[in-house]
């Protein structure tokens, strides 16, 4: 019998069930069966929990994860059993799970389960953003929103790596030092100090080609003061709340800029772009210039608590679950 967590209705994290959903079968055409390894735990995952995406009732939580191909369904010639795996999608937080083969991404020898787990869907995402929606060179100035955070450390360190000049904004003392210890080179403390402000000092008045908003409405609308004219605006998530409707008439009047509201599914829906972006993460982080810190592990069993710390905002970096 297999355990999963199970959401019956939407909620907190109270409505996160750690139970068995029996067997779950031999896969289908196309499909794969995976005994999971490593959940990864995303903040998306919350917006699924609460019903921010409606999912019909009970599903599997989880959007990522990474373990070992134990059967194949029929149509599946590029991956066979025994293979090391590694994914993004819905039904992860689970000890064994059914995959669309086209969705699976076989994992090099120097990436661990843990280490995929904590990087698919963090780690894609932080590729399509700077080298997909808005192309990072060497000599920008990037404003990096919750840099501590999972996505923030991949995007500060990436950043660095392709000569950017990276300003990120951090809850505490404490996650500055982190952000400084993977590449951003300026941090600002947001509860104490005027980010839009310290953009301009910092930045000597010249501001930012792009900003990486994964927070949402508390930084909207400081978040285009930062951006020189012709900016970038990427919000790729909304962790204190969604931003609600503007004038895009704004974008006019703070210099002609773009806003975009990017997501993985989409840079990655066709198989061969998600090939690609897997590519360029696993090059970047076999060869030491992105490493991804995994620095909390919880039980499977102990998923409610892992949401509760998630929340709250006393998680840095990636966050994994064992089954």
């Amino acid at each position: 019998m297999v355990k999963a967590v199970r959401v019956h209705k939407v909620g907190g994290p109270e409505v996160l069930t750690y139970e068995e959903i029996g067997d779950i079968g031999a896969p289908g055409p196309g499909q794969l069966r995976i005994k999971v390894r490593a959940c990864g735990l995303n903040f998306i995952d919350t917006y699924f929990r609460v019903g921010m995406y409606p999912m019909p009732m009970p599903f599997v939580a989880g959007q990522e994860g990474a373990g070992d191909v134990v059967a194949v369904g029929p149509g599946v010639s590029d991956i066979k059993v025994g293979d090391r795996v590694a994914w993004v999608a819905i039904g992860s937080y689970a000890e064994e799970r059914l995959l669309p083969a086209e969705r699976a991404v076989k994992l090099p020898n120097g990436i661990s389960y843990e280490q995929a787990a904590g990087m698919m869907l963090k780690g894609q995402t932080a590729e399509y953003l700077l080298r997909r929606t808005f192309r990072v060179q060497k000599g920008h100035n990037v404003l990096v929103h919750a840099a501590a955070g999972g996505v923030g450390l991949l995007l500060c360190q990436w950043a660095n790596h392709l000569g950017a000049n990276v300003i990120g904004t951090v809850g505490s003392e404490e996650k500055a030092k982190l952000a400084k210890a993977n590449g951003c080179h300026h941090t600002i403390l947001y509860r104490k100090e005027d980010f839009v402000a310290r953009v301009k000092d910092i930045t000597k008045g010249a501001l930012c080609p792009v900003v990486y908003d994964g927070v949402g409405k508390e930084t909207f609308p400081g978040s285009l003061d930062c951006l020189a004219p012709l900016g970038m605006f990427v919000s790729f998530g909304s962790a204190s709340g969604p931003i609600e409707a503007f004038n895009i008439g704004i974008l006019a009047q703070k210099g002609s800029l773009f806003a975009t509201r990017p997501t993985l599914n989409t840079y990655a829906a066709k198989r061969e772009d998600l090939l690609s972006i897997s590519e360029e993460l696993f090059k970047v982080v076999t060869s030491g210039a992105v490493k991804i810190p995994i620095n909390q592990k919880y039980a499977l069993k102990d998923v409610q608590k892992s949401h509760r710390d998630l929340e709250s905002r006393a998680t840095t970096g990636s966050s994994i679950l064992i089954p």
